[in-house]
């Protein structure tokens, strides 16, 4: 029996490069002197914090860290950007989420995607992740191209194919 795996993971040092790329951009722009930002990236929670010292500087970061983010590698689609909360000196804060791994929902969606296509493979939710069985590699290859070209709101890489 063939099978393959489908995942959404996230490479923590690309993570982090993206994110003192970003730095290094905010450093050397100009309207960013003299005016408090911050982006910092803590690994072992999977969340960045971003501080600005106002609105537009705030979309401005964001759209640093998104870009820097594609040029790494790592889709946008793992970024998950939480409210704007002022701080005590009246600046703006944030928390983005990185979204590593397939929550329930998403699992049974592409679980359900994977069944209407009425192959002869078997999906299997497995903790954060999607096993797919099979007799045929094509029939594995077939599933793989029909959920690249579907959106299920996450990054999926196959891995693992056996």
């Amino acid at each position: 029996m063939a099978s393959f795996d489908i995942v959404n993971e996230i490479n923590a040092q690309e993570v982090d490069n993206a994110v003192n790329n970003t730095l290094k951009e905010i450093n050397t722009r100009y309207d960013f002197r003299r005016l408090h930002t911050e982006v910092t990236y803590h690994k072992n929670e999977n969340r960045i914090h971003l501080v600005a010292a106002e609105n537009m500087k705030m979309q401005a970061v964001k759209e640093m860290l998104i870009k820097n983010f594609v040029k790494r590698g790592i889709d946008s689609k793992v970024l998950e950007f939480g409210k704007e909360e002022g701080t005590s000196q009246g600046h703006l804060k944030m928390d983005v989420a990185l979204k590593e791994g397939i929550d329930r929902e998403t699992a049974k969606k592409i679980v359900k995607e994977i069944k209407d296509m009425k192959m002869k493979v078997q999906p299997q939710i497995q903790d954060n992740q999607v096993r797919v069985t099979g007799k045929k590699i094509d029939d594995l290859q077939a599933a793989i191209r029909h959920l690249k070209s579907k959106d299920m709101g996450i990054p999926l890489q196959f891995t693992n194919m056996k």
